[in-house]
């Protein structure tokens, strides 16, 4: 018999009962019914009922004064501590786990070998109950878990103590790098960082550039436990690694957000592939046509390239060489799979990153002057009115007479000498065409909106916070720009036509709208824009030929820049493959379901292209301090009206509240423009009032006084 223990506690008993997850000694003052009440050492008193008390009772002693219990409670309590300390229940759990399946405090208290009371039993239960590992407590006997069991609750401790010392740690982290943050000041120096775990580091940096790079992030209740006490900041994750020096202070966090790798260090995993693609000899048939390309001074991709002729019977013979990296393009490889998850190149302020490897895309495939070069080549008899009356698409090989720039050809055409002069004839004949052609799409309903590009630069490092941003609008070439531009709209239009007639399935792109006939037309002024775009929906992808309303032609399919983006890519796939064998590589099914995938690229990169631009743009305006800018009322209802700054094509709305008493639709403003959040594209309408109150300024406002 165990010295001391109790089967049925009554007044003077020592028992125990769980509370706060541990078991808590008390002194049975009464009982009743099975109801007691409880001294505690605090000389608080508590009622329990007794079923709820652990399964070792006793000693029971008589009634004595308070203080004599507090006193004996302690002891007790002292003493069973002290006899926990010692024992090892895993070792009580290795004799007995293969032969028994449970058993009480008791027995496990005679393994000890030393004489039971209920002190040294009650100091075993308070070990089992601490081995949650190896015992599961089942009132009034203790489980042993299986072997299998253990390990799986020991390898979900490890886990435990792991996550608790990375919260416990990357929690301190968190708050040390978000107040350098604050202040600005220097990262953590590496014997900061020392005194935290190297495993713990690698986990949080890990963690803050996948939680960087998900629009969804997951495991958000830990990143809180992991951040508490910090803002609830939606860049939060941005902020803490540019302050840990991980990434520069004008980061790109939609690129991450897209899973788009910057520049071409992406293309070093695909290098046997590229070589195997730049030893490729094609044999196809030279073609003696002086082409010309016009592009920018910068541009080294460059995948179109023209050549004009007059028809006897009035109008043009418009022929375009296409760039052809479709020409042996092993698709569904892996260097394919890569360049479709781009799916279209970016043209970002602080730099290109190309769709293909720059090997390919900036030198094999791109049409440089006086470099053979396969090419898709695309003609189009057009009428004198513009109409394409015609479309035969071939394969040769080309050679360009000469890469010409837009600022040339527009010098050129306006009487200047440039070296695009020796081609005036061809610039010339290029302008009429174009003239002729968006007239005639004008005529089938197009709806055109011209507005001035934007040039935006960047003035130093962008490792450097003090970077400068200068927004300017592009120089206008308008006549250069448009001979491109119809030269493109004709050869993806004409080659859908061919395409169409002869059941080719195709990517087509689509803008497939009912809009009224006050709508059709070549619009540039703020405020007519503004009435336009109500009526328009962003063109869509698909593999079904609908009519693109803003282009103004019945079916649209883009082929003119294979070099930039995958759906001309296909395209151009498409027409080689039904030149070369008969029939078209993917049917409408193939292509439909290749629509899935790549147009969530194409949407990805396009976040990436609008938000990083308007990023930049707010980035200008934030320096540029407390300004003026003129501005245009552009739509109003009850209880808003919406502003166009044009020079920096900002659309703002405020309060009708906000504006002067007189303002109507279409009345210039002066406003000034605050609260201004580059990472959140967000900013704030502070002050309108009319324009002849703006005093003369910069070109991008005037100081307040």
């Amino acid at each position: 018999m165990s010295k001391g223990l109790v089967t049925h506690p009554g007044t003077g008993c020592v028992v125990e009962f769980m509370q706060g997850n541990a078991p808590q000694i008390a002194w049975v003052l009464e009982e009743q019914g099975g109801r007691l009440r409880l001294l505690l050492p605090n000389r608080r008193e508590t009622n329990l009922q007794s079923s709820r008390l652990l399964p070792w009772s006793g000693p029971q002693y008589a009634v004595s004064s308070r203080d004599a219990m507090i006193k004996t409670l302690q002891e007790h309590a002292a003493r069973r501590t002290d006899l926990a300390a010692g024992l090892n229940p895993v070792e009580w759990w290795d004799f007995a786990h293969e032969e028994l399946s449970k058993a009480g405090a008791g027995w496990f208290a005679e393994l000890t070998g030393n004489e039971l009371d209920a002190d040294l039993i009650a100091a075993c239960g308070h070990a089992l109950l601490a081995c949650k590992t190896h015992f599961k407590f089942q009132p009034p006997e203790f489980e042993l878990y299986s072997a299998e069991m253990v390990q799986r609750r020991l390898d979900e401790q490890a886990r435990e103590a792991e996550q608790e010392r990375l919260l416990r740690q990357g929690n301190a982290l968190a708050k040390a790098l978000w107040d350098t943050f604050l202040k600005h000041g220097a990262p953590p120096s590496p014997e900061a960082l020392g005194k935290l775990d190297p495993d713990v580091l690698d986990t949080f940096r890990t963690l803050l550039r996948t939680r960087m790079a998900a629009t969804d992030p997951d495991d958000d209740a830990f990143w809180r436990q992991l951040t508490r006490g910090l803002p609830d900041d939606p860049h939060l994750e941005l902020h803490l690694a540019q302050a840990w020096g991980l990434v520069g202070p004008h980061h790109n966090i939609w690129l991450d957000r897209a899973g788009y790798a910057e520049g071409d260090s992406w293309s070093a995993d695909h290098a046997g592939e590229l070589a195997a693609l730049a030893a490729v000899v094609t044999d196809d048939a030279p073609c003696d046509v002086p082409f010309l390309s016009i592009d920018s001074a910068t541009t080294r991709d460059i995948d179109d390239a023209f050549h004009i002729d007059l028809r006897p019977e009035g109008g043009w013979r418009l022929t375009l060489a296409l760039a052809c990296p479709a020409h042996d393009w092993p698709f569904d490889s892996p260097l394919d799979k890569a360049v479709r998850a781009r799916a279209t190149s970016l043209y970002l302020p602080e730099g290109v990153s190309h769709m293909l490897p720059e090997a390919l895309g900036a030198g094999h495939y791109s049409l440089f002057c006086d470099k053979a070069r396969p090419a898709l080549l695309i003609a189009c008899d057009i009428a004198p009115d513009g109409a394409i009356l015609d479309c035969t698409p071939s394969v040769g090989s080309v050679r360009l007479r000469a890469n010409l720039t837009y600022a040339d050809c527009e010098a050129a055409l306006d009487g200047a000498e440039t070296p695009a002069s020796p081609f005036l004839d061809q610039l010339r004949m290029g302008h009429e065409l174009a003239l002729a052609r968006q007239a005639c799409r004008l005529r089938q309903g197009a709806v055109i909106i011209e507005r001035p590009e934007l040039v935006i630069t960047l003035e130093g490092d962008l490792a450097d916070p003090g970077l400068r941003v200068h927004l300017e609008p592009e120089p206008p070439l308008p006549k250069a720009h448009l001979l491109v531009a119809e030269q493109m709209i004709a050869a993806n239009a004409a080659l859908a036509h061919w395409a169409v007639t002869r059941d080719i399935p195709l990517l087509f792109r689509t803008q497939d709208l009912n809009v009224p006939k006050e709508v059709e037309g070549l619009w540039s002024d703020p405020l007519d824009v503004a009435k336009v775009v109500r009526f328009l929906a962003p063109a869509v992808m698909e593999p079904s030929p609908r009519p693109h309303k803003g282009v103004g032609e019945p079916c649209y399919a883009p082929v003119t820049s294979p070099l930039r983006r995958y759906p001309d890519l296909v395209n151009e796939a498409q027409v080689l493959h039904v030149l070369r064998h008969g029939a078209p590589r993917w049917d409408k099914a193939g292509l439909a379901s290749m629509l899935v995938y790549l147009n969530s690229r194409l949407d990805a990169a396009g976040q990436v292209q609008r938000q990083r631009t308007r990023y930049w743009k707010l980035v200008y305006l934030r320096q540029q301090g407390d300004i003026w800018r003129p501005g245009l009322i552009t739509d109003e209802n009850d209880a808003f009206l919406t502003v166009n700054v044009p020079r920096e094509q900002l659309i703002l709305r405020g309060r009708r509240d906000m504006f002067p008493p007189q303002a109507r639709l279409g009345m210039p403003v002066a406003v000034r423009i605050g609260r201004i959040n580059p990472l959140l594209g967000d900013m704030t309408l502070l002050e309108v009032r009319p324009a002849d109150n703006t005093n003369p300024g910069t070109d991008s406002g005037s100081p307040l006084c």
